[in-house]
């Protein structure tokens, strides 16, 4: 490891969300690649309906990365993603205290010189403190939803009254947004699961001396800049698979995380077809589409007279009459797909996405044009980096009942693919491609920020 010649051992805990782990595993390979021993400390359920294995321990970059699992105090059957509520309180309090237990096992074979936590479990940032281990979070969103969130639970001037969705806001290196625009969680409407979320964020500030954001700095070079002298972030992104960014994936690690089992079937599919021809649409392992908006969708993608791949979880999702004959053989549906794989696929020409952090960054590094429909959480403020930041794709427009029309959907795959900005939108999305792999190889942005926070956490190994 360059920074220092100390072994340096890091702890990371993260809870078993598709979402969360992608990121998580990408950053202790990226870790375990610079000679840092990583021990991934995970919930059951990962092991168990996530199929992660202890392989890893085994295989996983020469032996540097460990995995432990604690328990939530939940069953393994349960539905953590129906019933947040009680899954968030209870890893909270009993699977806290699994946790400290297993650090305290832990902590006897080796010397921590830091805890990279995840926001889902901002309270672990108080074990860390209780061990004395130094703490960062991986914040696996957007800096400039780091930037909002700071500035909202620090109450800094910029923040207008939430209660009215049509208010506009500006806040430092940010288009301006509506308050509908804001992320779900700080809205009137949010559960009280997720504000709680928020302000233990907040509670937690002062313990964390770290934050470790999954972009990249030439992405939200304006964003990162005006956190500076708040709270900094280091950009260390983007945290995507090797194989995004033309490096080879580990051989046997064994590390990935996978609730739905992909159709690969697809990629076959995609090679009969014309480079840059191909509608890809997917919403992510959490969204569900109303049936209405399904319909939509469907026929749009039908009225475009284009090849489309349409990932669709809903088993029960109905389509219009005759669209699957119609679009038999210029059209393919399947449950799940390998979206890295496909994205980079020449036959793609742009992605019809709902714009979560992940498979927005996976866009961007494969250098494919986006058309943004999003739902809840962080994906508006996401959409609307695509479209005023990145400058990669358009953001699509909702109608009042909450649905995007036929029509708009059709205007904007036009816009995308055929429209007067068209070729503007793939000259940048490559160039951000380009921009993403510089930043992870030597001398880069992101490199340069990983060797920093190795270098400060290296102090404190012995």
């Amino acid at each position: 490891m360059s920074p220092s010649e100390k072994e340096v051992h890091v702890l990371m805990v993260s809870a078993a969300f598709q979402g969360h782990l992608n990121p998580t595993f990408n950053f202790a390979k990226r870790l375990a690649s610079m000679g840092v021993h990583v021990t991934l400390t995970l919930t059951e359920e990962a092991r168990h309906n996530f199929n992660v294995s202890t392989k890893a321990n085994e295989n996983s970059h020469n032996g540097n990365i460990q995995l432990e699992f604690f328990s939530d105090g939940l069953n393994l059957n349960f539905d953590r993603n129906k019933d947040t509520a009680t899954f968030l309180a209870s890893i909270e309090t009993t699977g806290a205290k699994n946790l400290s237990n297993l650090i305290s096992h832990l902590s006897k074979d080796r010397n921590y010189s830091c805890m990279i936590i995840t926001p889902y479990v901002p309270w672990a940032a108080e074990i860390a403190a209780t061990h004395g281990i130094p703490c960062a979070m991986l914040w696996f969103q957007a800096c400039a939803l780091y930037s909002i969130y700071c500035r909202y639970v620090c109450k800094t001037n910029h923040f207008p009254n939430v209660e009215n969705p049509n208010e506009t806001l500006e806040l430092p290196a940010l288009p301006p947004l509506e308050v509908r625009e804001l992320p779900s969680f700080l809205l009137p409407s949010c559960p009280p699961y997720y504000k709680k979320l928020v302000w233990d964020f907040h509670r937690v500030l002062d313990k964390i001396k770290w934050f470790l954001g999954s972009s990249v700095y030439e992405f939200e070079e304006e964003i990162v800049k005006s956190m500076a002298s708040l709270f900094p972030i280091l950009t260390i992104g983007p945290l995507v698979s090797p194989f995004l960014l033309g490096e080879k994936e580990g051989e046997g690690d064994g590390l990935s995380a996978n609730l739905l089992k992909p159709e690969y079937s697809c990629l076959e599919w995609l090679d009969n077809k014309p480079p840059n021809s191909v509608i890809y649409v997917a919403f992510g392992s959490l969204t569900e589409l109303s049936q209405k908006q399904i319909g939509n969708i469907a026929t749009a993608l039908k009225n475009t007279n284009r090849a489309f791949l349409l990932v669709i979880r809903k088993k029960d999702a109905e389509f219009p009459r005759g669209f699957l004959e119609e679009t038999k053989g210029r059209g393919l549906v399947v449950t799940w797909c390998p979206q890295e794989k496909v994205l980079m696929h020449p036959a793609v020409a742009c992605f019809v996405s709902h714009c979560g952090w992940n498979s927005t960054l996976e866009a961007v590094t494969a250098g494919v044009p986006v058309i943004a429909h999003p739902g809840w959480s962080d994906q508006p403020v996401n959409a609307r980096l695509v479209q005023d930041v990145f400058k990669t794709g358009v953001k699509m427009r909702f109608g009042e009942d909450g649905i995007v029309s036929t029509e708009e959907v059709q205007k904007c795959i036009k816009e995308v693919m055929e429209g007067p900005k068209a070729e503007e939108f793939k000259k940048r999305a490559m160039e951000l491609k380009v921009a993403a792999r510089k930043a992870l190889q030597n001398g880069g942005s992101s490199e340069r920020n990983i060797n920093q926070f190795l270098t400060e956490i290296a102090r404190n190994s012995t």
